[in-house]
């Protein structure tokens, strides 16, 4: 019933020991498929929670990794497993950067953010890359509408709304609020120019997720 922020601030040190945490095979399928477009020099894992991004970074950047979230417990968990990285407070919606990375990452975030929010996010991270700079995040497949997942997240996604129809503050998670085209508009508007991959499979049974590659233009 807490806020998105106390919310986490409460989770952090049982986060990684959730289901919520990005499994393993996703970020390694995630360096997979971008160390061909490497290398890169200093990154950023925005909504970097305990810090799982920030792996992907380490593995992929030769410059210097930094993490951003408003969650100040999963920042106090993500300090001390990856001590070395610069960690920042900050809210994404108004990131605190100006042409610093030259790759930015995101996992499992985007349902924090409302529709109407996701222009300020992206702008924010359009900002803070530099030239040539890339922004990276997985998308899971659609889910077709006669498989158990699909009803699972629906009903996930009405009872959230219900939720914070009368509960308040309000706890932002919705799993069905990011299409692919409503992301690919609003990336293009942000200026970025917008391709995806497909990533490895969690399992047989799953559906390839894709990875987003927005592309922030080089200077003429």
């Amino acid at each position: 019933m807490s806020s998105v922020e106390r919310g986490y601030d409460l989770l952090a040190t049982k986060f990684d020991h959730t289901p919520f945490r990005t499994p393993e095979g996703v970020l390694n399928a995630t360096v997979g498929a971008l160390r061909p477009l490497g290398p890169f020099g200093q990154g950023l894992d925005v909504c970097c929670g305990t810090g799982a991004g920030v792996g992907v970074l380490e593995r992929l950047c030769n410059g210097r990794t930094a993490g951003v979230d408003f969650s100040a417990g999963m920042l106090t968990q993500a300090s001390e497993a990856h001590p070395d990285v610069r960690w920042v407070r900050a809210d994404a919606r108004g990131l605190p950067f100006t042409e610093s990375f030259d790759l930015a990452v995101s996992f499992g975030a985007l349902g924090h953010f409302l529709p109407a929010e996701r222009p300020a996010l992206f702008a924010g991270v359009h900002r803070a890359l530099r030239p040539g700079g890339l922004f990276a995040f997985p998308l899971g497949a659609p889910t077709p509408i006669m498989s158990g997942r699909y009803w699972a997240l629906l009903a996930f996604d009405l009872a959230m709304r219900l939720r914070n129809a009368v509960w308040r503050p309000p706890f932002v998670m919705y799993y069905r609020t990011c299409p692919i085209k409503a992301l690919r508009d609003d990336l293009t508007t942000a200026g970025f120019t917008v391709t995806t991959v497909p990533l490895t499979p969690l399992s047989r049974d799953d559906p390839a997720p894709r990875l987003v590659l927005a592309r922030k233009a080089k200077t003429p």
